[in-house]
């Protein structure tokens, strides 16, 4: 009778499967088509360029529909209504579907309820990289031809964002270039540096293929482009050298691409986390790190542009200004977002030698450090820090003094100053936190004082 009965349940949770399956089944064909997966190549295959456009709902978004330019896209599941999302892949050396393509499409539909079209052309990018380069004006064309049939029916050019990734970000900028620069968006994730650093502004993604044009770089001393191409260019660390990346080719491919990719992953990060991935505009990366671009008053009316699919980058102008370089600081790992900090300290006395001082602040799962260089002659100091938890957060502040002992002269053994701090973007209402004494720094000894600073 056991026995009967252990049947009788194996029977009823294999029934439980295949219902379960088949709902699932039924759910990513709400539309009766087919899912539709992106295409495989190879170099036997040649560079022949098969364009696929592939679409995405919030209410199928893990089964691709296939919507062909010569059928009608009224048949499909196209919503006019919704703004349209275009993600253009880049180059593929192997032939293979992007491994982040499923990711951002369910980055983008968690955070709204739009189109998502996402076009393949794993066929004209794989092989040689100056043949998929050729490929770049067929494709656009290609592309152009689709929003055209899109804009027959009625969809409104503001309401299209391309998102191109390294080379998919030059050829958004040339299907914007063919519809005037009146498409609403284009979004560049390290667009690609060879072959396009020297491009004219007509053959690379440039300010005026869309009414907002932005660029993320991560990889500005490789694969990504080192030159401003948008109204507002991200230059995420300096553009280069991302944290937790590997410095060392024996770590193989992910040596070459980690960097180049970053760009890609942080935006998916600032689509599915709160936390707000904030830039500052800066003349450059080391006078960002130096502690001389403290608010976005100049140019954006303290309105800190911010990665993601805030209008405008939640910027309150009109008018964009072209191509503003703007800086910011991220973590190794998503989410990637931190918190940026001025710290200074000031010199009870001026000193005839350069001074330096490691702050740490420390809470109560995180230490974060930077150092500030006071020049000879100078009383103050000043340096960026970037900690991963809100400044509210840190427990206390670790301050240990550098002394430069030369072998024809020591350096005195102690130092006596002020530190404070203050979360950027530093306006009006912001206020600087210092502690209410100077202190007495030894050398090379760290001493930790509390950092007593209230939530907003």
């Amino acid at each position: 009778m056991v026995e009967d009965l252990k049947r009788k349940l194996l029977i009823c949770l294999a029934v439980l499967l295949l219902l379960s399956s088949a709902q699932a089944g039924n759910m990513d064909r709400l539309s009766g088509h087919h899912c539709t997966d992106f295409q495989t190549a190879n170099f036997l295959r040649g560079s022949k360029l098969k364009v696929q456009f592939i679409l995405f709902t919030s209410a199928s978004p893990n089964c691709g529909e296939l919507i062909l330019i010569d059928d009608d896209i009224q048949n499909s599941t196209f919503n006019t209504s919704l703004e349209t999302k275009i993600i253009i892949h880049g180059f593929r050396a192997l032939g293979t579907k992007p491994s982040w393509i499923e990711e951002l499409v369910h980055a983008i539909l968690h955070t709204s309820q739009v189109n998502v079209i996402a076009v393949d052309w794993v066929y004209g990018s794989t092989g040689a990289y100056a043949s998929a380069v050729e490929n770049v004006p067929e494709l656009a064309l290609s592309i152009s031809q689709f929003i055209s049939k899109l804009l027959a029916l009625g969809v409104s050019g503001t309401s299209i964002h391309i998102i191109g990734v390294s080379l998919g970000a030059h050829v958004g900028g040339l299907v914007g270039h063919f519809h005037g620069g009146q498409l609403g968006r284009i979004t560049g994730l390290d667009p690609a540096g060879p072959k396009f650093t020297r491009a004219s502004p007509e053959e690379r993604l440039d300010p005026g293929d869309a009414l907002f044009v932005e660029a993320i770089h991560t990889d500005a001393d490789n694969f990504g482009i080192r030159i401003p191409v948008g109204h507002i260019d991200y230059f995420v660390n300096g553009g280069k050298d991302q944290p937790g990346c590997p410095r060392f080719i024996s770590a193989g491919y992910k040596f070459l691409i980690c960097d180049h990719m970053r760009a890609v992953h942080l935006y998916v990060s600032a689509l599915k986390h709160s936390c707000p991935v904030v830039a500052f505009p800066c003349a450059s990366h080391q006078d960002f790190l130096n502690g001389h671009c403290l608010d976005c008053a100049d140019p954006f009316l303290f309105s800190c542009p911010r990665i993601g699919l805030l209008e405008q980058a939640g910027l309150n102008m009109r008018r964009l200004p072209k191509e503003v370089k703007v800086y910011l600081k991220t973590g190794p790992s998503a989410p990637f977002c931190v918190h940026h900090s001025l710290v200074e300290f000031h010199l009870q006395k001026k000193r005839n030698i350069v001074t330096s001082i490691e702050i740490t602040f420390c809470s109560n799962s995180t230490r974060d450090t930077a150092k500030i260089t006071i020049p000879k002659h100078k009383e103050m100091g000043r340096r960026l820090l970037a900690h991963r938890v809100p400044l509210c957060q840190i427990n206390s502040v670790t301050l240990k003094y550098l002394p430069r002992n030369l072998f024809w002269r020591k350096d005195e053994s102690s130092i006596v100053g002020k530190f404070c701090a203050a979360l950027l973007p530093l306006d009006s209402n912001r206020t600087t936190l210092c502690l209410p004494w100077n202190v007495t720094l030894p050398g090379k000894t760290e001493i930790s004082y509390e950092l007593p600073a209230a939530c907003a």
